[in-house]
């Protein structure tokens, strides 16, 4: 029997298991305090939610569920398309479209949704990213106003603020500028999905690189070379000379009106987000999926090389499942590179005292039943107790307790001169 988990899948062990229980208890905790709404959606969404040009590069790593019974014909089949009519969720801001879609009659609005569950992506498993991993969400929707924007950001940032994280940016952005610098350079709109993802690569290729890689796919180096002022422009400024820069390149009184709503996000959360919270401007944040509408964000921290949560405007999604156009905004928290930080910082379990009563066998039921009496009382009181029977090989045993975070082991006997 092959006994190793699915590639890029794991299982997950008990010490991890109590920081992730941890991280899920405050971020539960933050997010309701906030207003939000739990909910749950099917893992599973038919292939056709999945596969409509919304996920960006995620649309190629479905896992796809093959059709069942008569309905499966491997002989007829032209396509891997027509073997499929379903797949796992990539992400859980399209089921949450359909969700809304089929039940806004029966929601308040706006509506503050928080979704928590896994998601699965048949992508290359790597640090802090699985092909199995959960994602907690938070989404507001029938708000059309920058108030969306403020609520989401600043619940994330309140939520990472009580799991200990501090010196935090939150990058923002808008599609809507993107779009504008893209098409003022002379890009065709038709192309703005294949330049997307190749500006969301100046982080890692550099401003070098991402005209080398539009050129090769075939754009003019004029284009080029527009598109890429922009970014030269804002480098090096801070957050409100790199808008006031952007708002003379783009003088289109749409544009405008994009800066000035970026620019009241920054002054209202100025003095509410948590000590160690920043706001910046970056111009270079794209966000990979294909949905996205309007103000986009993501947090970094020091720890970690990449993103540990994004989100965005999403106006347009709900449409494509009900007709009718809802405003809708999200934040994303990387629940699994959370959890990878706050494992390697071993601080878990720091601040709480774990004790492991170890009772001799053969203990007497009256001895037996008062450890029991004693563990439980501590227990209401919030304290961790895990009482054993006590092994023969108690050395190694005290050691395996230890390793599990157990800082003080008590044994018991029925006569304690043992």
């Amino acid at each position: 029997m092959n006994k190793k988990p699915v590639n890029g899948m794991r299982d997950i062990l008990p010490e991890e298991m109590a920081v992730r229980n941890r991280v899920l208890s405050v971020i539960r905790d933050c997010y309701t305090s906030f207003g939000f709404n739990e909910i749950e959606t099917p893992v599973c969404e038919s292939i056709e939610n999945l596969t409509g040009k919304l996920g960006g590069e995620n649309e190629k790593l479905i896992f796809k569920i093959m059709k069942r019974g008569e309905k499966l014909d491997i002989a007829g089949a032209k396509s891997e398309n027509d073997l499929a009519d379903s797949g796992l969720r990539y992400d859980l801001t399209l089921p949450l479209s359909r969700y809304y879609a089929n039940h806004q009659a029966e929601l308040p609005k706006p509506f503050k949704a928080l979704q928590i569950g896994p998601v699965f992506r048949a992508d290359r498993p790597q640090k802090g990213r699985f092909r199995e991993f959960y994602q907690c969400d938070i989404d507001i929707l029938g708000e059309p106003g920058i108030l969306a924007e403020t609520e989401l950001i600043l619940a994330t940032s309140t939520a990472l603020s009580r799991l200990g994280f501090g010196n935090v940016t939150v990058r923002l952005n808008d599609r809507r500028l993107l779009k504008a610098m893209a098409l003022q350079s002379g890009f065709p709109e038709a192309a703005l999905p294949e330049i997307f993802i190749i500006l969301d690569k100046l982080d890692k290729i550099g401003l070098s690189g991402v005209k080398e890689e539009l050129i090769q796919e075939g754009y003019t180096e004029e284009s080029a070379d527009h598109c890429l002022s922009f970014f030269e422009a804002a480098a090096g400024k801070d957050t409100t000379e790199a808008l006031a820069a952007f708002k003379t390149l783009l003088s289109g009184a749409a544009e405008e009106n994009v800066i000035r709503d970026l620019q009241e996000i920054v002054s209202t959360l100025y003095d509410l987000l948590p000590d160690g919270f920043s706001l910046a401007f970056d111009p270079s944040l794209v966000r990979g999926m294909g949905y996205y509408t309007g103000p986009i964000f993501e947090i970094a921290v020091p720890e970690f090389n990449s993103s540990v949560g994004g989100g965005g405007r999403y106006d347009e999604m709900i449409g494509r499942f009900s007709g009718v156009q809802v405003p809708a905004c999200g934040f994303s928290i990387g629940f699994e590179r959370i959890v990878s930080i706050l494992t390697e910082r071993k601080t878990s379990e720091a601040e709480e005292e774990k004790t492991a009563v170890l009772m001799e066998k053969g203990l007497s039921p009256e001895k037996r039943n008062e450890v029991m009496k004693k563990a439980m009382e501590a227990r209401e009181k919030g304290a961790t107790v895990l009482v054993l029977n006590m092994a023969k090989n108690r050395r190694f045993q005290k050691e395996q307790l230890e390793q599990a975070g157990y800082t003080k082991i008590t044994e018991v006997y029925e006569n304690p001169l043992n």
